[in-house]
This record gives C-alpha cells, sequence and structure tokens, in this order.
C-alpha cells in the first residue's frame, strides 16, 4: 500500500479540482501574511508531488520534524474551511448548520428577539427537507433561549416548543431505531452474505423482530420510510426472500420519486436504492425489468440536476458498471461485456481513494465470472488471484469462498493440473475454516479431485457431468444451498459441458424462458 492511500491530507489535496485549488489559494492569501505562510508552502509541494514523501517535506526547509504534525493539521483545516464557503459544497445541511451558527452569534450578543426570527426561519426550513435532528436541535435552543429571557415573541410559546420538541423527538427515536437495524443487518450480509442454515435465519430473523419498532407508516415523515424500507431490505436480501427485497426496493426508489427535491439533497440514498433494486431484479432474473431500470439509473445520473461530485460520482460508477455486467449475465452476452473491463480498471484506479476494499473485490469476481462465461479462463484466474491473495479477511466471506471454488473450476478447464491438487486442499481448508463448506461445495470439490486423480477417464467424462448436473439439480430449490448458483451458474456450466455448447449460449436460451417477458407482482 502506498503513502498516498495512507496520508489523508496528501488524499485531500489531489481531490481538488482546480477551481478549488485556486479557490484554496484565494483564501489563503486574502491576507498579505499569507502569501509566504508555511501552510501555502506545504499546499504548494503537495500540489506538485506524485507521492506523499515526509522526507521530501523536510527537504524543502518548509517544517522542522517536531512541527509537521501541527502544520498538516493546520493545513487540513484551512483546506476543508475553504472548500465549506465553496458554492458547489452548499447543500440544505451546510445551510442550516450555518443559519445555526448565526443565531448563536446573535444570542451571545443579546440580540435575543433576532435570534429567534432566525431559528423560526431555519427550523420551518429543516422540517420541510427532513432534517428533524437539526430540527430538534433548533427548539432544544429556542427552548434555551425563552427560558432564561422574557421575550414575549409569542402567547403560549411554551407550550408550542414542548409539542414540537415532543413530537421530533418520537421521530428521531423511530429513525434512529430503524437506521441502528438496517447497519447491523448490513454489517451482517458484508461480512457473512446470506443466511446457511436453520440456526442463522432463526437468529437474524429473531434479531430483526426483536429491535425493529411498532410504527404507523401514516405518520412516518420521508426520512423514517427510507430507514424503514432499508431495514426490511437488508432483511429480506439476508433470507434470500428477493421478491420481498424487490418490494422494498421499489418503495425505496417510489419515495425518492414521490420528492423529487430528496434526490438532489440525498443523491446517495437514491442510487444505493437504485442499486438495490437491480440487484433485486438480477437475482430473480427478470431481464426486461432490469434493463430498464438500469436505463433510468444511468439517465437520471447524467441529467444536469443531478448533484455531480466526487462522491456521487465514485458510487454512480460502481452501481452502474456492477450492473452492466450484471445485464450481460443475464443475457449471457459474456463476449460482449468484455469491453467493460479495461473501462472499470481506469475508473477503479481513478476512484481508487472513495472506493471500499470490499466493492473492488466484488468488481473483480464480476470480471472473472465474466471472462469465465466466455471460456477465457487465464484472465478469469488472475482476477480471481487477486480476491484469493488478498489478506484482508474482513471482507465477505461467501465472496472469497465461491472465488477460490471458481478458481479450481477454471484450473481445470484451463488444463493447468500444477498445483491442481494443493489448491484443491488449499480450498477445501478454507471452506472449512469459514464454515461455509456445503454440499453444492463438496459435489464440485468430490467431482475435480476424482478428475485429478485420473479416477474418470475421457469416454466417461459426460456421464460423470451428467451425474454431477442430476446431484446438483436437487439444490436448484434449496433455501440454503441454492445460494451457491447466485455466485456461480454451475449448472449452465454443467449443461455446456454435457451438450458441447458456449456457456453463454445456455444462459442465453434460460433467460428468453425464464428471465426476459417475467412478471413482477407488487
Amino acid at each position: 500500500m502506498t503513502n498516498r492511500q495512507k496520508d489523508p491530507l496528501f488524499i485531500l489535496v489531489k481531490s481538488l479540482s482546480k477551481s478549488e485549488k485556486r479557490q484554496f489559494r484565494l483564501y489563503a492569501n486574502r491576507l498579505d501574511v499569507n502569501a509566504e505562510a508555511k501552510f501555502m508552502a506545504l499546499f504548494n509541494h503537495l500540489d506538485k508531488a506524485n507521492d506523499y514523501d515526509e522526507e521530501a517535506i523536510l527537504n524543502t526547509g518548509i517544517v522542522k520534524k517536531q512541527q509537521v504534525s501541527n502544520l498538516k493539521a493546520h493545513l487540513y483545516r484551512q483546506i476543508l474551511i475553504s472548500l465549506r464557503l465553496s458554492p458547489s459544497h452548499q447543500n440544505i445541511r451546510i445551510h442550516l448548520r450555518e443559519q445555526l451558527d448565526f443565531a448563536t452569534i446573535l444570542y451571545q450578543k443579546g440580540l435575543y428577539k433576532q435570534s429567534l426570527k432566525l431559528l423560526e426561519k431555519a427550523k420551518q426550513q429543516a422540517i420541510e427537507n427532513e432534517e428533524k435532528t437539526i430540527a430538534f436541535e433548533i427548539v432544544e435552543f429556542e427552548k434555551i433561549i425563552e427560558s432564561q429571557y422574557i421575550t414575549r415573541s409569542i402567547s403560549g410559546r411554551a407550550d408550542e416548543l414542548s409539542i414540537q420538541a415532543k413530537d421530533l423527538s418520537r421521530l428521531n427515536i423511530v429513525a434512529s431505531k430503524l437506521s441502528n437495524l438496517s447497519l447491523q443487518l448490513y454489517g451482517t450480509m458484508l461480512k457473512s452474505g446470506y443466511v446457511k442454515n436453520d440456526a442463522e435465519m432463526q437468529h437474524v430473523t429473531g434479531y430483526f423482530n426483536a429491535r425493529m419498532p411498532e410504527v404507523d407508516l401514516q405518520q412516518l415523515g420521508f426520512r423514517e420510510k427510507l430507514w424503514l424500507y432499508k431495514a426490511n431490505l437488508w432483511h429480506s436480501f439476508l433470507t434470500q426472500n428477493f421478491l420481498n427485497s424487490y418490494k422494498n426496493a421499489t418503495r425505496w426508489v417510489e419515495l425518492f420519486y414521490s420528492e423529487p427535491k430528496m434526490i438532489t439533497q440525498n443523491p446517495v440514498w437514491f442510487l444505493k436504492g437504485n442499486h438495490y433494486l437491480l440487484e433485486s431484479l438480477f437475482l430473480m432474473r427478470y431481464y426486461a425489468k432490469f434493463k430498464t431500470a438500469l436505463h433510468n439509473l444511468e439517465k437520471t445520473v447524467t441529467e444536469k440536476s443531478f448533484p455531480k461530485n466526487e462522491n456521487t460520482q465514485s458510487l454512480a460508477f460502481l452501481y452502474v458498471y456492477i450492473n452492466k455486467i450484471n445485464l450481460h449475465f443475464l443475457d449471457g452476452s459474456f463476449a460482449e461485456g468484455v469491453y467493460l473491463v479495461p473501462e472499470i480498471n481506469k475508473k477503479i484506479a481513478k476512484h481508487e481513494d472513495r472506493l471500499d476494499h470490499h466493492h473492488v473485490m466484488l468488481f473483480y469476481y464480476k470480471i472473472a465470472c465474466l471472462y469465465f462465461g466466455m471460456g477465457d479462463n487465464l484472465n478469469c484466474i488472475v482476477y480471481l488471484q487477486k480476491i484469493i491473495h488478498n489478506k484482508n479477511l474482513s471482507m465477505r466471506e461467501d465472496l472469497m469462498c465461491f472465488a477460490r471454488v471458481l478458481n479450481l473450476v477454471a484450473h481445470y478447464e484451463a488444463g493447468l493440473d500444477e498445483d491442481f491438487e494443493r489448491n484443491l486442499k488449499s480450498t477445501y481448508k478454507f471452506l472449512i475454516k469459514m464454515n461455509d463448506l456445503h454440499e453444492v461445495q463438496r459435489e464440485m470439490i468430490r467431482f475435480l479431485r476424482n478428475l485429478d486423480l485420473g479416477n474418470v477417464y475421457p469416454h466417461q467424462l459426460k456421464t460423470e457431468f451428467k451425474k454431477l448436473h442430476g446431484r446438483l439439480k436437487l439444490y436448484e430449490e434449496h433455501p440454503y444451498e441454492k445460494r451457491a448458483f447466485l455466485y456461480l451458474d454451475i449448472i449452465s456450466w454443467l449443461e455446456s459441458k454435457i451438450e458441447n455448447r458456449p456457456v453463454g449460449d445456455i444462459v442465453t436460451e434460460k433467460a428468453k424462458l425464464l428471465g426476459r417477458w417475467k412478471r413482477v407482482t407488487s
């Protein structure tokens, strides 16, 4: 890992656009004395540098070693202040916080009525824009002013503020409970993936039911509904109830379209909702709806009204391109999707400081499956090795497990017999360690080992493929074993071996028969 990835200040400086750098220099040089300030000299050095090198900084004579930490912290703060002043980074939350700061200054100067007037206006804006946490903070500030000074601003003011505080507090508590539940379920999904057995199913469902607060949908605002749909979505994903996942993701997305201003104010949640809608449709193999939803997402993120910053651009890349690959998985057009690989690698490098480790590995697995589907097993192995050699075991365990299983199959297909037995044993041990060895995986490893040991003669291969196909078909609808086929379409691979046809042709036929014209009832 390079220093560039480690040093927050260097990453922040390199993330600045040309206009943001120009604005920072204007901001920093507003006083002539700052033209030669040490923090500006450090900024200019980092701006020109390709990598963060503390020794190089010390050699410039800008700062002594014992002062480096303080100077970096000062520069970091000055950049953030400059960015906060930039119109491109202004949003309703920053505006409301600014109004709250102004009201605090007026209060401290003893201008109580002016402070209250500003707070009342900010409070209404906060409520209208579903910023209830800030609204509650404003009400509490209003209560402080009213309780300390006789303003006589409004008759019955105490009752009004008490009722507002009570209502906002109740909704904030509901939102907090739902957001906590959603986050815990999301964390479980990232760590372990779908439930693997009855014990995990009971644990997840019990956890969900025990922490789901009683709510009246009619009394919930935008924010509370959003967290409610999120919590239900993650429970549905974990338990592999993809129809419910689809329904909750649809409600999530429709919530935004019913209040378009929320797309502008909460673009990240809009992007995520669309991604989970697409993922649900992908897992149910609804090709037509998937294609339409992907088109709608791409159209929205390119509109002028959609907020464009480093974060939204990174997430838009992540969700659009993962689902572009998934579109080729649905209709079996693997070879046609290879053009995406160089684009994805280029964009991963561009957004590396804002992409989390898990999603980069997910991209690599998707790319590996793309190559496997078109029969390019060597390139498939290259991308799987990026996952297998990754030492970050905190990433999604099921993704790592199936990457190793696919790696074995790709080695067999590529005719790479060297170290096959070692890879086989390594995979088996890894699956046991992860507590992820299930019947589909057992059958695959047993089959591949027989091939490796020479127990199957060439003229018997097709018969053995048919036998394995028959055994695995039994698990296609199994509540826990079926998850194996979500990661690796081994059934289609076996059918391609039996029929001596490309995997893509098999998948395309299935899409036409099962996926393209299926309808979902909501």
